[in-house]
């Protein structure tokens, strides 16, 4: 019997899988915490590094900053991914959290934009690349890491543990941020209390790669290098390996693009939509998130489990048929719950902008138009609103009542606006809203966390399975992180843009529709069907 043989052979103990899934899922929740605190205090990130008096190009420079670390996952995909077939699961990602938790602590330091002008965001942006590229390696690093430790009737369950880790990774940057606002006075928060969630990185950092320093190299990486059996090119042969080409497809459309859009739908569109359009009141948003996705990190471990007995396609195609149908129901009800005043006041007295070129664009730091201004304004206030184009006067109709905008100084024009709208019923107070709304909220919250979990639960192990062990680092890696950098990294920023262009706080939903429904069809087409099997018995 050869050394590889005999490494392949011996499977880890019961405590060495136990110290295996702590180490790989406290690193993952860790990784994702960096991450996330930057989409968790995207408010507060906006007024340091991206002022603007269009409070919605602010908004939009935050998601687009956030975007820009999405966009560069594909690219740490393909570096670490290379080096964790080359050179080991362990090393790979023991760099991957080094690269973020520096990279994290880096946002915490930088001077704001009134000090340092451009350059703030400048360098805002050069770290959230280098977070990208770390999160790139993390994920395939860790979830491989996981699924050639366990035995392969328990590989769903135990991977489960990793999913269930990004869920953990936002928890912690929602804990740490209440703590924060607890300890610290609101206003010392929003001047430099905030920057404390990213120092604390560098804790978390150590915790991390002393967890992670204690672990042995994948059994399966071991054998292949005892073996001579490991890739020269793992990119090259990943996009050349015999059926690979559709694999990666699958993957990227099928697998990716329906869990990462979910994802950010049931998360970060939440967050933003409670706190934003909703005004529901900040604390209470954390909370409700908190106890949320709390309860939810156990569906995604319910779920990899079950797919161990009835397979990874089927709870993938029931979360996405489920989430085509109760996306829309889920936010629809938040709404109702968190601002049922602001429903009725858009019921009873409608709002229709009419004047000359009444065209709005969220990424000017100016409008063209007095029109233009009016549509800026009013998304801002979060208050939908419809254009009438048969009129060149600017005015702002308001349950019927026309009032004259042209008339209005710039320095009047918003006063004026909420005046009006005031008057006929709206409310711009936070929302407190009453417990049983707050338990129905969080009740949805966790329709949204199931959805998640049935499409993201079984994933890890689903992709393992999907590719050969010699180019599995990058061969998992590169598409998932194509379809999470790109599909869903920019759903905040795409679904925001298309909020703020029809002034519908809920059309931003039909952009992860849209990806879903695809990947459904895809998912169905391409994803084995039956019970789960290693690559090697399912190809040959």
């Amino acid at each position: 019997m050869s050394s590889g043989e005999e490494i392949m052979q011996r499977e880890p103990s019961e405590k060495e899988i136990r110290l295996v899934i702590a180490a790989s899922s406290a690193g993952t929740i860790f990784e994702w915490y960096d991450f996330f605190i930057y989409g968790t205090l995207a408010g507060l990130i906006g007024a340091a590094f991206f002022p603007s008096d269009n409070e919605t190009l602010q908004v939009l420079l935050v998601w687009a900053g956030f975007a820009v670390g999405f966009g560069f996952r594909p690219l740490g995909a393909i570096l670490f991914g290379f080096l964790g077939d080359r050179l080991g699961r362990k090393y790979t990602f023991l760099v991957t959290v080094t690269l973020m938790g520096i990279a994290t602590a880096g946002v915490g330091l930088i001077p704001s934009a009134a000090s340092i002008g451009l350059a703030a965001p400048i360098i805002v942006i050069c770290l959230r690349i280098l977070q990208g590229l770390a999160l790139g390696g993390e994920y395939g690093g860790a979830a491989i890491y996981v699924a050639e430790h366990a035995p392969p009737e328990k590989r769903g369950f135990y991977t489960s543990f990793i999913q269930a880790s990004v869920v953990g990774g936002f928890v912690l940057s929602i804990i740490v941020v209440i703590a924060c606002r607890a300890l610290i006075p609101a206003d010392d928060f929003a001047a430099w209390g905030w920057r404390i969630p990213f120092l604390l990185s560098i804790v978390l950092l150590g915790i991390s790669l002393w967890m992670r320093l204690k672990l042995s190299e994948s059994p399966v990486f071991q054998a292949m290098k005892v073996a001579g059996e490991t890739s020269a090119n793992p990119f090259k042969e990943s996009l050349t390996y015999p059926g690979n080409p559709k694999r990666i497809f699958v993957a990227l459309f099928g697998i990716t693009g329906i869990l990462t859009t979910i994802w950010y739908t049931a998360f970060f569109s939440g967050l933003s939509f409670l706190r934003g359009p909703m005004r529901v009141e900040e604390g209470i948003v954390e909370w409700m998130l908190l106890i949320a996705g709390t309860i939810s990190m156990s569906f995604y471990v319910i779920v990899g489990k079950w797919s161990d007995r009835v397979g990874r396609k089927k709870p993938i195609i029931i979360g996405a048929i489920a989430s085509l149908v109760l996306l829309f129901p889920i936010f629809w009800g938040m709404g109702a719950l968190a601002n049922p005043g602001l429903n009725q006041s858009a019921a009873a007295a409608p709002v229709t902008v009419s004047g000359a070129a009444c065209e709005y664009d969220p990424f000017a730091e100016v409008q063209t138009s007095a029109c233009g201004r009016v549509l800026q304004d009013l998304t801002a206030l979060g208050v939908p609103y419809a254009i009438d184009g048969a009129s060149s006067a600017t005015t702002v109709s308001v349950g019927g009542t026309a009032n004259d905008y042209g008339a209005l100084a710039d320095t009047d024009r918003r006063a004026s606006i909420q005046g009006w709208l005031e008057g006929a019923g709206y409310s711009f107070e936070r929302q407190t809203p009453p417990l049983t709304s707050i338990l129905g909220i969080i009740g949805l919250l966790l329709v949204c966390g199931m959805l998640s979990a049935l499409t993201y639960g079984s994933v890890a192990a689903l992709l393992c399975e999907m590719f050969p062990a010699r180019i599995r680092y990058s061969s998992m890696s590169i598409p998932y992180h194509i379809g999470a950098g790109y599909l869903g990294g920019f759903l905040p920023l795409i679904a925001g843009y298309i909020v703020a262009m029809t002034g519908n706080v809920y059309s931003g939903l039909w952009y992860t529709i849209a990806i879903v429904a695809f990947g459904l069809v895809v998912a169905w087409w391409g994803i084995p069907d039956g019970p789960p099997k290693d690559f090697e018995d399912a190809h040959g």
